[in-house]
């Protein structure tokens, strides 16, 4: 049996350290990413759960909350918290271990943190891949969270069977601009820090707002610090089902994602800025002949 295989019966017999070998190649591309990539087994119905929202909103308190309480319920999860990147090392800035310190020893609790690495969304890279091994190993629920960058969030609603976005009262201005994008994507709003001043306004604007879209999305008002709202949310979670058009959807654009990627993989920047330098030098810069003439390069 070789290295590769025995690393992946390790891993399907529920071998921690064999499941974080296995995202270390997948994140990398170390030979045997495509391998166990392919040999990937959805044995359980398990889902993925994306939280997004502004910096600041308290993601990540709410997220140790959840976890808190899903694992006191005897559940397993899986965390992939993306940070921004170093601009050093290309590593990930913030760390799990800074956010989520309480849970790093339960054994209830994988938590993984993915740098952004120059992608221009709230999502990593390789974020399908991981999030997809994860559900492999079996985890019961896999949390997804962001960086928190805006409206390029979005992308979130491409890889999550049940989007969560938390905001807090002070983001009562910026109610109307929801409406660009995220307000869209939300299965579930979440207003985080509802003890604060403004809260309830806030909460009632947004439910107005929710309303004139649809009367299915729920509008939870928390405080993660006190455990408030977490039993609500948690049964929003449970309630929030993907339908056949909704896991089509789901499943297109993750399919789009990774032939983009794939294809895009040869294409370094630096080769690109040298063949405008060139091109430049010659007059008569045409950036649409140029792009042809790299993809055909490519």
């Amino acid at each position: 049996m070789g290295e590769l295989a025995i690393l992946l019966e390790r891993f399907y017999s529920g071998d921690v350290k064999a499941l974080a070998r296995c995202i270390t190649i997948v994140e990398n591309e170390i030979e045997g990413s495509e391998e166990i990539l392919t040999s990937l087994r959805f044995a359980k119905d398990n889902r993925i759960i994306g939280i997004t929202g502004p910096p600041g909103a308290g993601k990540s308190t709410l997220i140790n909350a959840v976890i808190r309480r899903l694992t006191g319920e005897g559940r397993t999860v899986g965390i992939v918290a993306i940070d921004p990147t170093s601009p050093f090392n290309y590593g990930s800035l913030l760390g799990d271990r800074l956010r989520m310190a309480e849970h790093f020893t339960n054994e209830k609790v994988f938590i993984r943190s993915l740098a952004t690495r120059g992608s221009l969304g709230g999502l990593s890279a390789k974020t399908i891949e991981i999030t997809d091994v994860m559900r492999a190993f079996g985890f019961d629920l896999v949390i997804v969270e962001t960086v928190g960058v805006g409206q390029s969030e979005v992308e979130i609603a491409g890889l999550a069977d049940c989007t969560i976005v938390v905001l807090v009262p002070e983001a009562g201005d910026e109610v109307q601009t929801l409406k660009a994008g995220i307000m869209e994507i939300a299965d579930v709003f979440v207003v985080n820090k509802a003890d604060r001043e403004g809260a309830d306004m806030f909460v009632s604007n947004l439910v107005d707002l929710v309303r004139s879209k649809t009367a299915e999305t729920p509008v939870i008002r928390s405080v993660a610090t006190r455990g408030e709202g977490i039993d609500e949310l948690i049964s929003a979670i449970g309630k929030c089902s993907a339908d056949h058009e909704k896991k089509e959807f789901l499943l297109t654009e993750k399919a789009y994602t990774l032939i983009r990627n794939f294809r895009m993989k040869n294409v370094e920047k630096g080769e690109l800025q040298k063949l405008i330098h060139n091109e430049l030098q010659r007059g008569n810069f045409n950036i649409y002949l140029l792009v042809k003439k790299f993809y055909h390069n490519y």
